[in-house]
């Protein structure tokens, strides 16, 4: 089922194109201000996004153009009072890959929804491979970028293995055997203090300074990786 998040201030209009969405069975989330909208894009991925111009905290310029930063491919569709075309223009420049002007008919933006659904599914199956999201970090697995509350964190190789390898568990737990296998190969001769010296470096850089907790320890079995925490 496709996740689309609507991005729209007023609540009637929003309501309505929730609605419409889920009666299409799609998977549908609200937000009605900027900055939620750009934390939910930021700990969250959707298959497309429906982004109001006019939004209390940051316009939907703003959030396009941040969302823009992290994710090139997921496709978003602007919604507008005004119908200039310097707004059409700014939409496109931020980021945007169609703009539709209020009112309009629920059908039409409907069947954009689908042609842009169907032209980009296959580029954003592959891009949503290479984003993974755990709460409020933000990796890029292509181009081993980090961020967590949109700060890079700065990790060495290892530290990175160690991190993807604890994220894509999906809060199952790793066993330090495990860890070591994965990122150093079975013929690695080693004991787990090798791990646990990786797992306190990157506590540091994604926890502590943070004052978050996600690194978690299931004393003699092994690591998980929290959320929430």
């Amino acid at each position: 089922m496709k996740k689309i998040l609507v991005v729209e201030d007023d609540t009637v209009i929003n309501g309505n194109i929730v609605e419409a969405l889920k009666a299409e069975q799609y998977q549908v989330q609200s937000a009605y201000d900027g900055d939620l909208a750009e934390r939910m894009l930021k700990r969250e991925e959707f298959d497309l996004i429906i982004l109001d111009v006019n939004l209390p905290s940051k316009s939907g310029f703003e959030v396009c153009k941040s969302f823009r930063k992290m994710n090139t491919q997921t496709p978003v569709i602007m919604l507008t009072a005004f119908s200039e075309l310097e707004d059409k223009v700014e939409g496109f420049e931020s980021g945007a890959n169609d703009y539709i002007t209020k009112p309009f008919y629920m059908r039409e933006l409907l069947l954009r929804i689908h042609a842009l659904l169907k032209r980009v599914g296959s580029t954003t199956s592959q891009q949503s491979q290479q984003i993974v999201f755990a709460g409020d970090i933000w990796v890029d697995k292509k181009n081993k970028v980090v961020k967590r509350y949109d700060q890079v964190v700065k990790l060495t190789p290892r530290e990175y293995q160690v991190l993807i390898k604890l994220i894509e568990a999906n809060g199952e737990l790793v066993t330090k055997k495990e860890l070591i296998a994965e990122i150093w190969g079975r013929s690695f001769e080693a004991n787990t203090n090798t791990i646990e010296v990786y797992i306190n470096f990157l506590r540091k850089k994604i926890d502590k300074a943070f004052d978050r907790s996600s690194i978690q320890t299931k004393v003699g079995y092994g690591y998980y990786f929290n959320a929430k925490k």
